[in-house]
């Protein structure tokens, strides 16, 4: 089974902004395999309370630096508002300050799960949803990673290699394709797409790198909670007649990752010396599991994403039924 490299980020000074749980959590947490030092950032704190959190949720940004540690690097917990322009000035100055430099910078910044809603919300015409909702989602998972950028890059750019990784949901190439839940939604996440390009557009002289990176169908603890289950015994949820009434899990789930998976894709990228070679791309994790060798944390490579029968999420209902572009109403449906 691969195991990760404990040295290969010694030295290094990470920011994951959104670490305090999901796709954050597991990418703060690789980093730290990889003996980085990673600054965990978020809304809810165990010291400081849960100050603007969207979610009633437990996890916390102190439990993620601790994770880090443990793993072998350094973990340092930071409550930060990513909403507030002065909150996210202040982190800058701290890191600036107690490290001195900044090598990867990951806006993973969400928070709009309550917003986006369930499956029965899915597919909802613009006009017949809440405005401010929709807004409010727009903020969350747009403004933020712009404001994170703007205080944070100076900091980057000072050294040559800095790696700035924006998390979204879905490739470039998806998102272009199909329909994502809501206009909200969609906007989104082809919106933080298209910032990996730009930003990787002005950071290109700089010596420095950015991409869009989305992991698969992702074991996040939201998503463990919703079948019943923990990272030990997800695969229980695929079972049928589940007790106590518990929701069987449709098939494509037995092709979803663990937080650790699109983490250590993010560990991988700051350690190849060669990385400028991914500059503006858009990526999944398991694109970056085939190039690097890594794996899941139970030793598998999997790939929501895929094609393949068995592995295709949009087929196996993990997602709701697509909707493929229109160019106008005589034009057949895009195959794309």
């Amino acid at each position: 089974m691969w195991s990760p490299d404990p040295k290969a980020l010694d030295g290094r000074v990470a920011v994951v902004a959104g670490a305090t749980r999901g796709a954050g959590r597991g990418i703060a947490a690789a980093l730290g395999e990889a003996g980085a030092t990673v600054v965990c950032t978020g809304r809810s704190s165990r010291v400081h309370g849960s100050g603007a959190s969207d979610y009633d949720r437990p996890e916390t940004v102190e439990e993620t630096a601790e994770l880090v540690t443990r793993l072998g690097g350094r973990g340092v917990a930071v409550q930060v508002d990513h909403l507030d322009s002065g909150q996210v000035a202040g982190l800058a100055g701290r890191v600036r300050e107690e490290f001195g430099r900044l090598d990867v910078l990951v806006n993973d910044i969400w928070g709009g799960e309550l917003l986006k809603g369930g499956p029965a919300r899915w597919n909802t015409p613009l006009w017949e949803l809440d405005l401010d909702d929709g807004m409010r989602l727009l903020r969350l998972a747009v403004d933020t990673h712009l404001i994170t950028s703007h205080q944070l890059l100076p900091l980057l750019i000072e050294r040559p290699g800095g790696l700035l990784v924006e998390v979204t949901d879905g490739t470039r190439e998806i998102n272009a394709s199909w329909y994502r839940i809501s206009v909200f939604y969609d906007l989104a996440k082809a919106a933080v797409n298209r910032l990996a390009f730009s930003q990787g557009h002005e950071l290109a002289p700089y010596g420095a790198t950015a991409l869009a990176l989305t992991p698969g169908w992702l074991r996040s603890e939201m998503m463990l909670d919703n079948f019943g289950v923990d990272e030990e015994t997800w695969r229980d949820a695929l079972l049928p007649d589940r007790p106590g009434g518990l929701p069987t899990a449709p098939e494509g789930f037995a092709a979803s990752e663990s937080p650790r998976y699109v983490g250590r894709a993010v560990a991988a990228l700051a350690a190849d010396p060669d990385r400028r070679k991914w500059n503006q791309q858009s990526l999944t994790s398991a694109r970056l599991a085939v190039e690097y060798g890594f794996t899941d944390v139970d030793g598998t490579r999997p790939d929501s994403w895929s094609g393949r029968p068995g592995a295709d999420a949009w087929r196996l209902g993990v997602f709701p039924a697509p909707t493929p572009c229109r160019r106008g109403p005589d034009v057949p449906e895009s195959t794309a």
